[in-house]
């Protein structure tokens, strides 16, 4: 071992002890932490969201250390849920990205102990700049507290660090008060899983709830009649490898013949091969229509015990067939 790596090791001895007993008691040390904030949340937190509802411009999230790395990803849930917003590095805007500010924004300034040199060095300026201010913070008379037009003054006692020194209960909760803001805005705003997904569309989920069944659907759709004999549509079935084939009547869609259908009408009379279709298929089989997201289609199927819908445009023409593994896909 290089003298390097040995220098930032612990120098004390190592203790024994039960780790999932460590883990459980940081555990339910955390979570009385979360469910004492939500308790205490009241007026200054409907403050708050109206400051960000009322907002013409972007949320402008800030923070130093580990209140910055929690600042970023409050940001970015903001961004990812209807609130345009970004993270700007206190350091950075003492050094000219306060440019970056405009009249229109809110401001979210994130500091423990409200005394972050960086962040009540950037006070002055914000304050002349005239923009709202929100403080998230553990400490009620403070620079911040103090110069925010809302203060979230979060309950706080002690970290779950051993040595109360390193950030772990104060970042939890900064972190789930974030989220708290941003769900309610989510939902103040009426924001569906479709706003979700024009927001993700590289996301596997982005991509099932923008996905349309004619997107994906199988063009080549196996049809029969119904006076179409089941050895014949055996033959139609295979060849179209669905497992499946149609049963329509001058274009209509009047039933669908599966390999189930199949295998009941054979159980049920040993002569059904001779029998037309139409006497074992499944009628009115569930159809959905062409421009049906995959992702509504998937839970019709899912409700339904099927694997497979058949899709139909305005005047129930089939149009083609959407396999379970076609949204996956």
């Amino acid at each position: 071992m290089s003298a390097s790596n040995a220098a930032h090791r612990p120098t004390a001895p190592a203790r024994t002890g039960n780790p999932a007993a460590y883990g459980r008691d940081a555990l339910s040390s955390q979570a009385n932490a979360l469910r004492d904030l939500a308790n205490d949340l009241g007026t200054e937190f409907d403050d708050a969201i109206a400051l960000i509802l009322n907002c013409q411009g972007r949320v402008i999230v800030s923070g130093m250390g580990k209140s910055g790395l929690v600042g970023r990803k409050l940001a970015a849930t903001l961004s990812s849920t209807g609130t345009p917003s970004f993270f700007l590095h206190p350091a950075e805007a003492l050094h000219g990205d306060l440019g970056a500010i405009t009249p229109r924004d809110v401001l979210i300034l994130i500091s423990n102990s409200g005394e972050t040199d960086e962040i009540v060095r950037l006070l002055p300026s914000l304050i002349s700049f005239g923009n709202p201010m929100i403080a998230i913070t553990t400490a009620r008379n403070t620079t911040l507290s103090r110069s925010a037009h809302v203060a979230l003054v979060m309950p706080f006692d002690k970290e779950v660090c051993p040595n109360n020194l390193a950030p772990t209960t104060s970042t939890l909760l900064t972190m789930a008060l974030g989220d708290a803001m941003a769900v309610s805005l989510m939902r103040l705003r009426g924001f569906r899983p479709l706003d979700f997904a024009r927001f993700h569309p590289g996301g596997s989920l982005g991509r099932k709830l923008l996905t349309r069944a004619c997107d994906v659907m199988h063009r080549r759709v196996p049809t029969v009649s119904p006076q179409t004999s089941v050895r014949e549509a055996i033959a139609v079935m295979t060849s179209g490898r669905l497992g499946l084939t149609v049963v329509v009547d001058n274009g209509k869609l009047c039933g669908i013949f599966t390999d189930g259908d199949l295998r009941r009408a054979i159980e049920r009379d040993s002569q059904a091969l001779s029998h037309h279709v139409e006497a074992f298929m499944t009628p009115d089989p569930v159809t959905v229509q062409a421009d049906c997201l995959v992702s509504a289609a998937e839970e019709m199927m899912h409700c339904h015990s099927i694997h497979a819908l058949v899709v139909t445009d305005a005047n129930t023409h089939v149009v083609g067939i959407l396999d379970i593994l076609d949204g996956e896909s």
